[in-house]
């Protein structure tokens, strides 16, 4: 049986999400207009899409139903 691989994280869910919606939106910028672009820019809104439910789903507000 095979090891698995550990690693600690350091930064959080949200910074490195954060990070790599800016990293794929730069590399848009530097795109002709197509569909690379388009794929590109597509993938950040879904990253940054993800980020958001990632902070409601670990709000203190958040409840559970009853």
């Amino acid at each position: 049986m095979t090891k698995r691989r550990r690693v600690k994280q350091t930064m959080t869910l949200a910074d490195r999400l954060a990070a790599e919606a800016r990293r794929l939106r730069a590399k848009a910028d530097s795109l002709p207009p197509g569909p690379d672009r388009d794929d590109t820019l597509q993938r950040a809104q879904e990253i940054e899409t993800t980020a958001q439910l990632s902070g409601w789903l670990t709000s203190p507000g958040l409840q559970l139903p009853d």
